[in-house]
Order: C-alpha cells, then sequence, then structure tokens
C-alpha cells in the first residue's frame, strides 16, 4: 500500500502544480456557469411545470464537457512516463501494475471530483431562495461521478499505449465518441435483442435519469463493471509493455 499512496500522492501534486489543470477548472466552471444559467431561467420562468426539476439542465447535458475534460486530464498519466522514460523505473520497482493503474486512476478521480467540488454551492445557493428536491441533485452527482470514473478509465487506457499526449487525448476522445454513439448503432439493426443491449449502454439516458432522481442498479453495475474491464486492459498494457 505504501508504493500505492507513493504514485498516488505523486500524480495528484502533478495535477495542482501543472498549468494545464488550471485551465481545465477554469474551463469545466465556465461550463458549468452556463448550464447553471440555464437553472435560474428555468426557476424564472412562470411557464416552468411545478414539479420540474431544473437541475436536469446542468446534468443532463455535463456530456459534452466530459468528452474533453477527461481526456486533458488522463493524456499524461502514461505516455508521459514512456516519454521520459520513467517508466522503466516505475516498472521495475516493487509495485505492481494493478497498484500503478490504480494510484493513476484514483488520483484522477480525485482530481476530477476537486474540479465538480466548486458547483455545491449551486443547489446551496439556489436551496436559500426556493425549495429544492436534493433527491435529483445527489442522484446526479452520483452519476456525474459514474460516467466520470468510466471515461477516465478509458482515458487511462488510451494513455497507455503511446509517448505522446496529444495522441493520447485523440485516442481517449475517439474511445469516448464510440461509447456515445453505441445506441445509435442498435438503431441500424432488425434484432430486437441486439437493439435493447445498444440502448442499455446509452451514457446520455443513463445521465438523464440520474438527473431526475432515478437510481437503476443495472446502470451502477455497467459502470462498475465497465470501469474495471477499462482498468484491466490497461494493467494488460502495461504487462505487455514491460517485457518488450
Amino acid at each position: 500500500m505504501r508504493s500505492f499512496f507513493a504514485v498516488f500522492s505523486r500524480e495528484l501534486r502533478a495535477y495542482f502544480v501543472s498549468p494545464l489543470a488550471w485551465v481545465i477548472l477554469t474551463a469545466l466552471l465556465l461550463i458549468q456557469g452556463y448550464f447553471f444559467s440555464l437553472i435560474i431561467s428555468a426557476l424564472s420562468d412562470p411557464n416552468t411545470v411545478a414539479g420540474a426539476t431544473p437541475f436536469s439542465h446542468f446534468f443532463g447535458f455535463f456530456w459534452i464537457s466530459l468528452l474533453f475534460i477527461t481526456p486533458a486530464i488522463t493524456m499524461r498519466l502514461i505516455a508521459e512516463e514512456r516519454r521520459s522514460g520513467t517508466i522503466e523505473s516505475l516498472m521495475t520497482a516493487p509495485i505492481s501494475e494493478v497498484e500503478v493503474v490504480l494510484a493513476k486512476f484514483f488520483a484522477a478521480l480525485t482530481f476530477y471530483g476537486f474540479l465538480w467540488l466548486p458547483t455545491v454551492a449551486y443547489p446551496v445557493l439556489v436551496g436559500r431562495h426556493t425549495d429544492v428536491d436534493w433527491g435529483p441533485v445527489a442522484s446526479g452527482y452520483l452519476g456525474t461521478l459514474l460516467i466520470g470514473a468510466l471515461a477516465l478509465a478509458v482515458g487511462l487506457f488510451g494513455s497507455s499505449f503511446t509517448k505522446n499526449q496529444i495522441v493520447a487525448a485523440v485516442t481517449t476522445f475517439g474511445l469516448l465518441m464510440v461509447l456515445f454513439a453505441l445506441p445509435w448503432a442498435g438503431d441500424l439493426t432488425q434484432d430486437e435483442t441486439i437493439g435493447k443491449v445498444f440502448s442499455y449502454m446509452d451514457l446520455i439516458v443513463h445521465m438523464d435519469e440520474f438527473s431526475k432522481g432515478i437510481i437503476d442498479s443495472r446502470r451502477l453495475v455497467y459502470y462498475l463493471t465497465t470501469t474495471a474491464l477499462f482498468l484491466f486492459l490497461t494493467t494488460r498494457a502495461l504487462a505487455a509493455k514491460k517485457w518488450r
């Protein structure tokens, strides 16, 4: 565990000393601020349907920023190690590939959570002036964390193949686009079972459900298993490179 925490703390510190990290934070807060303005507009609109959850605007479209934020967060995690040559010393240290991958993943996930932390002020501010249904807000943050964890695992996998951070970011973006596009692929098949399988993987629908306070155990299983799958593939990629 000591080796795990050493890598974890090193990666987490690297985020906060990197100018790119603060650029990511600023960009994400600007996007989140825009969606918060949609919430205020919805609450101010006399035609807003009673019982509506305006915060669904905030969480329902965050996937747009996810496509750009997570590749930027993960692109350096392994690619930079390969470029600088430190991957060899890391792989020969008394630490397993699993510990390396998990340490980097949880460091990225911690930083990802930090990016969202300032937005907790939004529902608190709204709650001082009107009633807020905290159930959808809590489930929205849960969905944000789960989908973010999946995207970060994909990004870590994409970063394990190259020394170039830009290539890693583009690879991650492409993989995420495939994940988001899978439901549309289901529309092309005439097989009802296959169509249901692709529909089950619709991340946009998942986030819409979370933003409305709907927590489906099948969604939780999907995110946990798929995240674990990409982390496993990353460990295999590291192990394969280790013996070359």
